[in-house]
């Protein structure tokens, strides 16, 4: 192995070592370094189909862009998607295997612990550096025996650790220090730095906490990483929890995303919020809605499940109310689905509710299949060209009458020819597989465009760009937020050791 390596873990889910990975990878790219993103085993329902119809977490596609490589599903091999309380469904090396309870899943850890070694190596020839990233937390103990994921993926990379701690939270010293002694001896010497993550306010107050834990833990604190207002996706759905709630009264269109129980892709709807006329905001309750000028519905693990907490929960009354009442409703994927007339899952293929009747607002039924699509998409709507990507079990049929949302042309790099997607005859309801929709600028204007006409204003004009070059200005100011709170010198010093001393241990 020849790359040097770095690993970041976390006090808890949504600490912040995902960005912290994403900012030293464009910290080395920056440098001029090869730098790789690797995360062995994602837990998350935001995913990402890569250009051969591969899937991955979405964590290490934002942080392969921020190193200036292409997504690939080596940078996360396993991926789990929750599919309900007691089963997952496991995604090895892009491919889907399938659903299995914890139990299964245990039994195939020793055969993945080997698979995740073998990649990890690859990437270690091919790069000068790999920035590791942890899942959850270290310290579950009862887990640690199979473990390929935090401390047991760190032994097999012999990589140092950075804890990145979440201030937001609070107890952020209680849960460093109890995050460091619940490991055995040898894992905790692994730990050669922490950082506290998102802190707001004076910094000169955590001086005597920061002494009084290195004290005791004998580890450095590393850095203080304040509150930083970047737009990069969140990958743990945890962080729907920071969503906005209330509409930004300064912009002309308000739009709100339904927060459905097994939402998934959530981060289709972030580039909505670059547009400067554009609010929006989460609902996870009916009485949310207000009168938004549109609703979207996401996708979602579950789709039969989540239609029918719609039901109970009165959203399905809310919006068709809102549509009578000349808001726009736009559905991908699950979203989608649920805007059909009927959801058919006679092989219980995506849970046990047989049939589900839909919204009805688009003349379209859905049949669930045992094949899962996993695409990379290009098409065509009107004149424009637009990109996204497609990850679903069902087969959606339209009806005659239905015009379709968009012509698909091309599929994992190789010519298409078939429609996606339904529109209503009224332009107000749409629906479409294609995740990443709003991610294409032009389209995007001419659409919010329609709607500001429904509502007499006039239209606007594209001012975002290029959606790469709006990300590619993030990453680069979380980084100078990195260097500036974070010491990197320490950092690479920390890797040029581990990197020496393994050195030293292979030529004996």
């Amino acid at each position: 192995m020849t790359a040097r390596s770095i690993m970041f873990q976390g006090t808890a889910s949504d600490s912040g070592k995902s960005w912290m990975a994403a900012a030293l990878c464009r910290y080395f790219l920056q440098k001029g370094e090869r730098v790789v993103p690797f995360k062995s085993q994602n837990m998350a329902l935001n995913s990402y189909i890569t250009a051969n119809g591969q899937e991955m977490g979405r964590a290490q596609v934002f942080q392969a862009e921020a190193a200036g490589i292409m997504p690939d599903v080596k940078m996360n091999p396993v991926l789990l998607k929750a599919s309900t309380n007691s089963d997952t469904q496991v995604v090895v090396n892009g491919k889907d295997l399938g659903d299995m309870s914890t139990l299964q899943y245990q039994d195939l850890k020793t055969k993945l612990r080997h698979e995740v070694t073998h990649i990890y190596q690859e990437l270690t020839a091919d790069y000068d550096d790999v920035v590791l990233e942890g899942a959850g937390s270290p310290a579950e103990i009862n887990l640690l025996d199979r473990d390929f994921v935090n401390m047991g993926m760190a032994d097999i990379a012999d990589a140092p650790v950075i804890l990145v701690a979440d201030i937001d939270k609070g107890g952020v010293f209680a849960s460093i220090y109890g995050t460091i002694k619940l490991l055995p001896q040898k894992h905790q010497d692994r730990i050669k730095g922490v950082i506290i993550n998102k802190f707001r306010g004076d910094k000169s107050m955590l001086e005597s906490g920061v002494d009084m834990i290195e004290a005791l833990t004998g580890v450095p604190v590393l850095g203080v990483m304040p509150y930083t207002d970047v737009k990069i996706d969140d990958e743990d759905s945890v962080a729907l929890n920071r969503k906005n709630k209330v509409m930004d009264v300064s912009k002309d269109l308000d739009v709100v995303v339904v927060v459905l129980p097994n939402i998934a892709n959530f981060t289709d709807f972030n580039s909505l919020a670059m547009h400067p006329d554009v609010s929006v905001r989460y609902a996870t309750d009916p009485n949310e809605l207000g009168t938004p000028d549109l609703v979207i519905i996401p996708g979602t693990k579950s789709t039969s499940e989540d239609l029918k907490y719609l039901k109970e929960h009165k959203f399905d009354a809310a919006i068709e109310s809102l549509y009578m009442r000349g808001t726009f409703i736009f559905g991908v994927c699950g979203g989608y689905q649920m805007l059909g007339k009927k959801l058919i899952d006679n092989d219980a293929v995506e849970s046990k509710i047989s049939e589900e009747d839909g919204l009805n607002l688009l003349n379209v039924t859905t049949y669930y299949q045992d094949q899962k699509t996993t695409n990379q998409s290009k098409a065509t709507i009107g004149k424009l060209e637009v990109e996204g990507y497609e990850i679903h079990m069902g087969k959606t049929v339209s009806d005659d009458d239905v015009k379709p949302f968009a012509h698909i042309v091309q599929t994992n790099g190789e010519p298409a020819d078939h429609f996606d997607g339904a529109v209503n005859f009224d332009h107000k309801v749409s629906g479409t597989y294609l995740h990443g929709i709003f991610d294409n600028p032009e389209w995007t204007r001419k659409y919010l465009n329609e709607i500001r006409s429904y509502k007499g204003l006039g239209p606007l004009k594209n001012v975002i760009g290029s959606l790469k070059d709006f990300k590619n200005t993030q990453y680069d100011k979380l980084t100078a937020e990195f260097v500036e709170n974070v010491d990197v010198d320490k950092i690479l010093e920390i890797m040029d050791q581990a990197s020496a001393a393994k050195k030293v241990s292979q030529t004996k």
